[in-house]
């Protein structure tokens, strides 16, 4: 098992949610997080005056598959959050040893 953690824009959320849903990943964890890349922030002008956002809202999606999933669920991420633009975000994936189920006391190890 693979855990996949999508760092996107907040906007993408419901595209991305609908298009993983539309090929059955329907099970993920969202976060709220902040962040910066390469370009080390945005800077905006307010009223005259230049302010420097320094870190970036953006949208955090982790999910668990099977190996032969992944492949399905980056393409899928990426043809629904992508815009073409700096700050798309950036898709990790790790290693799942396990998966245990609190409610039935479940162990999967795929």
């Amino acid at each position: 098992m693979k855990k996949i953690t999508a760092i996107i824009r907040p906007e993408k959320l419901e595209t991305v949610k609908e298009d993983l849903a539309e090929k059955g990943f329907n099970a993920m964890t969202t976060f709220d997080v902040k962040g910066r890349g390469e370009q080390k922030g945005i800077c905006l002008q307010f009223r005259g005056k230049r302010n420097l956002i320094d870190m970036i809202p953006k949208i955090q999606i982790d999910i668990v598959v099977k190996n032969d999933e992944v492949e399905t669920v980056i393409q899928t991420i990426k043809q629904s959050a992508r815009t073409g633009k700096i700050g798309d975000g950036k898709i990790f994936v790790s290693p799942v040893e396990m998966v245990v189920g609190i409610r039935a006391e479940e162990y999967i190890t795929e």
